[in-house]
């Protein structure tokens, strides 16, 4: 029994490893840093999808000088989409006032009502003195909404109304932007959906799959951002690192790891030595994120553990004489917190969802250990099914990337509503990859959305487990009790001054970091379930 755990060990650990692997660099007080690559990533597949920008024009008497307190557009036909925002020149302007759509099915003449954007969508971004946070492509932007397939638009902006002075001005450079996600990966036969129903319904929901040959574009993709570069330089040497992206080989095609069994060891387990086995990948590794399977298969708690041993823990690094210091053995911490790692849940990789790897920053950033995990909700609205749910990802993250100048996806990971798990944020789903979730808290913490809008809707019950088997992986993989609480430092925000040490619960809301409905009142509320339910995971 041991030989065959070990071996399948071996086997799973070629998919687990198959993400950014890590190197040991020069210490940054927040962020790891890794050496940089010889050369730049091989051209991606070319994915479809596509944005329209339309920009916004005057709908009614200005309010005072300096900016309308209308905006808009009237119906028109336009391309298909299925996902709209506003966005705006000036990443520090507010938008006060209201966004409100409507959308006209594909293909019909039926006209939705008027549906509001949320417009305060600022706190989400990265931190205040980050590089991603200072870069010159950000704008301003409301949280994106998915309508559905369209091909009519109506939009209106307006601007609160004022005391004795009028309302204030709208932003310059009002924009309206259209996701068209495009079609994502066909359907194959070999899959591992984590749930086959939509809630409440017996529906089967679509199972994801190994991803079909590369699609030509329905328009062309507008260029990456102004201001990216192959390597991002931090505001200080303190605030971020930037991992560049290693040189690849032509990718083999990866067979699909098969999920190990529970199995009870009669005696400690001795797996054999996989230093050959690291050396091999972190050759090639760095840069296998858009090339691996479609996900990544659940493991049992002792699968789990057993491979948690061969990953390199996330501390502080020091050169040794010039050259780069040998792996840090594990602190005791890491090493007693073993025991109480979660079973890895089977995720979707960005190729399962067909994420465009073309458009993203062609760096990898990342914080040094991850001591907590933010949940917010999407507020892209509850109308999508299971099966819709790559699209709807596909669309948040061209509008993360291309519409508001984000370096990639800013999650780092997402759940659907039958509790399918996502990869986010690009980096390797067991590194702590720095995100772009919580604005004043991204160090040492990992951002969770649930995609949808749970101020007045109750969340899935599918979805609220998926949250508690995420986290107790992947807290469990930094050593952090799901019902503890821990203290992280402010990078600056409406709550808490910039330097002030706050105390959180493991398990937080993006409102208990930030002044925010996030993530929704009713979703809010479940996050006492989702801590137990992660700890008894993790056999606490």
């Amino acid at each position: 029994m041991r030989a065959s755990l070990v071996s399948s060990i071996a086997v799973t650990c070629a998919a687990v490893l198959a993400l950014p692997v890590s190197s040991a660099a020069p210490a940054a007080a927040e962020v790891l840093v890794q050496p940089p690559a010889a050369s730049a990533l091989p051209p991606a597949p070319d994915l479809p999808g596509s944005t329209q920008s339309l920009p916004l024009g005057p709908l009614g008497p200005s309010s005072r000088a300096g900016g309308s307190g209308e905006q808009g557009l009237p119906r028109r036909d336009v391309k298909p989409f299925s996902l709209v925002g506003v966005v705006w020149d000036d990443p520090r302007a507010p938008l006060h006032g209201t966004v409100q759509v409507r959308t006209r099915a594909t293909g019909t003449d039926t006209w939705s009502e008027w549906q509001d954007v949320e417009t305060h969508n600022d706190e989400h971004g990265a931190d205040p003195d980050s590089a991603e946070g200072t870069s010159r492509a950000l704008r301003g932007s409301t949280a994106p909404l998915w309508v559905g397939d369209s091909d009519g638009v109506e939009i209106r902006v307006r601007a609160e109304a004022g005391g004795t002075g009028g309302a204030p001005p709208l932003p310059a450079g009002l924009r309206l932007e259209l996701v068209d996600p495009g079609e994502g990966p066909e359907a194959q036969t070999e899959t591992e959906p984590v749930l086959e129903t939509e809630p409440g319904t017996g529906t089967k929901v679509e199972q994801v799959a190994e991803a079909a040959p590369p699609q030509t574009r329905t328009a062309p993709a507008p260029a990456a951002p102004a201001g990216a570069t192959a390597a991002v330089a931090p505001a200080d040497a303190t605030s971020a690192a930037v991992a560049p992206e290693a040189p690849l080989p032509p990718a083999p095609t990866p067979a699909p790891a098969a999920t190990v069994p529970a199995t009870t060891l009669a005696a400690p387990l001795t797996a054999p030595p996989l230093s050959g086995l690291l050396a091999g990948l972190g050759a090639i590794n760095a840069q296998l994120t858009p090339y691996v399977a479609p996900w990544l298969p659940a493991l049992s708690k002792e699968a789990t553990e057993a491979i948690a041993s061969y990953l390199p823990p996330f501390l502080p690094r020091t050169p040794a004489s010039g050259a780069e210091a040998q792996e840090p053995a594990k602190t005791p911490v890491q090493a007693a917190a073993a025991p109480y790692i979660g079973p890895r849940p089977a995720i979707v990789t960005r190729k399962g969802w067909g994420a465009d790897e073309s458009i993203r920053e062609k760096t990898f950033v990342y914080t040094n250990t991850i001591k907590a995990a933010f949940v917010h909700h999407s507020a892209t609205g509850n109308n999508y099914t299971c099966a819709q749910a790559p699209s709807v990802l596909r669309s948040i993250y061209r509008y993360h990337v291309l519409s508001s100048g984000w370096r990639d996806f800013g999650y780092n990971f997402a759940i659907d509503k039958c509790g399918n798990i996502y990869e986010g944020r690009a980096g390797g789903v067991d590194k702590p990859v720095l995100g772009a979730h919580t604005l004043g808290f991204n160090t040492s913490t990992m951002g969770i959305a649930v995609l949808g809008t749970f101020s007045t809707t109750a969340p899935p019950a599918a979805s609220v487990t998926a949250v508690a088997r995420l986290t107790a992986w992947k807290l469990g993989l930094h050593g952090i009790n799901p019902k503890g609480s821990v203290t992280l430092t402010s990078g600056g925000g409406n709550l808490y001054a910039k330097g002030t040490k706050v105390k959180f619960n493991a398990i937080a809301g993006h409102r208990d970091g930030f002044a925010t409905d996030c993530p929704g009142s009713l979703l809010y509320g479940k996050l006492g379930t989702a801590r137990t339910s992660a700890a008894s995971y993790q056999g606490r």
